[in-house]
């Protein structure tokens, strides 16, 4: 029952969705008499366009500058890198002290067969202007990839363009890569913006309406003490005492890719300026709407992740093969820009930046980019329909699919969009009735896949639907049917893969984050993996269905047990539960996970043979996941990494009535972070007879 009132209450989502679409209607309707969000004293609105000022390109030998009397943005020629951004009387945001090439780039890691991993900061040989009017500059940084660069670059063309507009405060920034069929085979695993800020300005950095903060600097890191895990450091000599038994690592920032749509940092010297990344579509991420990544961090970094195996691992699909060609843009995303007198100033600068995100958000996709490849409004198309649930098992009606996540991506299998770095993904969120638009979707060829919370698996649509300029396409009403072969037993937790409804454990006084306390993600908090080891010492887990509470009862990561010698151990959590007189017939265990990290999960009921470590084999009665998984989510405290479902058939004869006892083992025992986070459990008995 308690899942099927989580299912019925989606409203409050649904009352969001319309606030944010009524928002956009209003900042679309008044877009053309507010050009720019250039916040001045009291918050108040933008300059007029009457007063905008003509954008100038000033071309020097070694350098190209752009001004357009709001900001002043310098780039290396023909490299591309971004060397200077002078604002609001500070004379460079970035951090003046980097080397040129150290300031703002992009970067692509990627390694070929046998070859090291390698960062190829991308830098031009060819410099053009695009277009030079006066209220648009656009120019480009390109580069084309030769044998010669065999083994030093990555086998890339790349064309990387900015355009600074009359009236807006900041620049807009995207990539085309291509790829030729005949290039060597290559792996890139991650495509990124980064920009160093400086240093003696930027100390506040904001990733979400709660997640903001004071942050420490990089020397603090460099005189701190690195945890387990490489990323964490704790801080022992920071130049401000307050920040002294803190923990900081890059990956308590990170943000699912839906949400990840606005962070960045506040100087307040000489005034508060606000340096922003916006990035106002996902179609060029990769993963799905769920996908977890960086965002900002210690530096002062501001980053645009477009491509990464973090919290995902090497399933990620970013392996290119000889005779695979490729071609994919980037962005555009806007580095915009704020300021204020006040020097109170970071709830306004954060609301500011915010009004800007929806402006960028309601004019997606943009008309201004010159190139051919980033398609217009009018180029694209839209996919429109209605999902239904049906589950015999919960009721003869079916169920509206509430808040489903329903998207085009690349045809494949099912799931296949969460490994997918290649394409374009185009998600929306159904409403209340389960109705779904999915708009500005490029031409190309896709599958319509999606996910209903409350209910396991994954859907596909029967056909591929193909996009072409200017289409409308109405689907019928799509039935999912969840993964199902008999009626519920009994259940843990609830299904939206993640881990996030179990128990997580308050952090270690001398490990924390202070933004994380009395958070709720306070999952985020570092070492949390290391409370498992405390709380279940001499035993492991024991779960009584119909007595234990999941939220109280089960830890939210299985893990391996500190023995407290330098090496764990493999754990074995119990789940005891009473059967009625047993049934002819499969039983089924539904076993759904939100994470796993090089591990394996064995299952075995009652008095089937156990296991012994050091011996993953030592039963004969095994079901078992496999070894699986490398997306590290444990250790960079994200409560989900990719999903999984295996539905096991368990033979009635395993089972016995009255009193039953399931086994789960964590075979893997290595290292602390080898381990699995559970989504949903549960037993099944056999189909019903007609």
């Amino acid at each position: 029952m308690e899942r099927r009132r989580l299912l019925l209450s989606s409203s409050s989502v649904c009352a969001i969705t319309i606030t944010v679409q009524i928002m956009l209607l209003i900042i679309a309707c008044t877009a053309e008499t507010t050009p720019t969000r250039k916040l001045v004293e009291e918050a108040s609105n933008s300059a007029k366009s009457s007063s905008a000022k003509p954008v100038q390109l000033t071309d020097e030998k070694n350098k190209v500058i752009i001004d357009n009397g709001l900001f002043q943005v310098t780039f290396q020629k023909p490299k591309g890198q971004i060397i200077g951004i002078q604002y609001n009387g500070v004379p460079n945001l970035l951090e003046a002290h980097n080397e040129e090439m150290n300031r703002g780039y992009w970067d692509v890691v990627w390694h070929e067969a046998g070859m090291n991993v390698t960062y190829d900061k991308v830098s031009g040989t060819n410099y053009t202007v695009i277009s030079n009017e006066k209220d648009n500059v656009e120019i480009s940084f390109s580069r084309t990839w030769t044998t010669s660069y065999h083994g030093k670059l990555a086998p890339l063309n790349t064309d990387i363009r900015y355009i600074v507009r009359s009236g807006i405060s900041g620049f807009y920034a995207y990539g085309i890569m291509e790829r030729e069929k005949e290039w060597p085979d290559v792996k890139m695993d991650q495509i990124r913006i980064v920009f160093k800020l400086a240093m003696d300005k930027f100390h506040y950095m904001a990733v979400t309406d709660d997640r903001q903060r004071v942050m420490p600097n990089a020397q603090d890191r460099a005189t701190g003490k690195p945890l387990a895990f490489p990323e964490a450091v704790l801080l022992t000599n920071p130049e401000n005492p307050k920040f002294k038994g803190q923990v900081d690592d890059k990956y308590q920032y990170s943000v699912e890719d839906k949400d990840n749509k606005l962070h960045g940092w506040i100087s307040n010297d000489p005034a508060p300026v606000g340096f922003w990344m916006i990035t106002p579509s996902d179609e060029f991420r990769m993963g799905g709407p769920n996908k977890q990544d960086l965002t900002s961090h210690v530096g002062p970094t501001c980053l645009n992740m477009f491509t990464s195996t973090h919290y995902a691992g090497i399933e990620t699909n970013t392996s290119y093969q000889v005779g695979e060609p490729w071609k994919k843009v980037f962005g555009p995303v806007l580095v915009y820009l704020n300021s204020l007198s006040d020097k109170d100033a970071y709830a306004k600068l954060w609301a500011d930046a915010k009004r800007q995100m929806l402006v960028e958000v309601g004019s997606w996709p943009y008309d201004f980019p010159k190139s051919k490849d980033f398609p217009k409004k009018a180029q694209r198309g839209t996919v429109s329909g209605q999902l239904l649930v049906e589950d015999t098992y919960l009721g003869s009606k079916k169920f509206l699919g509430k808040s489903a996540y329903v998207g085009l991506a690349p045809p494949g299998e099912k799931r296949s969009w969460q490994i997918d770095s290649k394409g374009y993904q185009f998600w929306t969120q159904a409403d209340n009735e389960g109705k779904f638009v999915i708009k500005n979707v490029r031409p190309g060829k896709y599958s319509l896949y999606g996910w209903v919370p409350g209910f396991i698996g994954d859907f596909k649509y029967e056909r591929d639907i193909t996009i072409t300029e200017g289409c409308n396409i109405k689907l019928s009403v799509i039935d999912y049917k969840p993964p199902r072969n008999g009626p519920t037993l009994w259940e843990i937790g609830y299904p939206d893969r993640t881990a996030g409804e179990y128990f997580i454990p308050d952090p270690y006084p001398n490990l924390m984050n202070p933004l994380y306390k009395n958070h709720p993600d306070k999952f985020r908090q570092y070492g949390l993996w290391k409370k498992y080891s405390d709380i279940y010492r001499d035993h492991d887990l024991v779960y009584t269905v119909g007595v234990s509470n999941h939220t109280r009862d089960w830890f939210f990561a299985h893990v391996t047990r500190d023995t407290g010698y330098g090496s764990y151990e493999a754990t074995t959590w119990q789940v005891k539960f009473r059967l009625g007189k047993l049934s002819k017939g499969n039983y089924t265990l539904q076993l759904a996970l939100a994470s796993a990290n090089r591990a394996e999960v064995q299952v075995r009921f009652n008095n089937e043979n156990q296991f012994i470590r050091g011996n993953p084999n030592s039963y004969s009665h095994r079901t078992t996941t496999g070894l699986i998984g490398e997306d590290n989510a444990i250790a960079r405290h994200g409560i989900h990494g990719l999903y999984r479902l295996y539905s096991f058939g368990i033979e009635s004869w395993r089972l016995r009535q009255g009193n039953n006892t399931m086994y789960l083992t964590q075979t893997r025992e290595i290292s602390p972070f080898k381990g699995v986070m559970y989504d949903y459990i549960r037993l099944e008995g056999p189909a019903a007879r007609s």
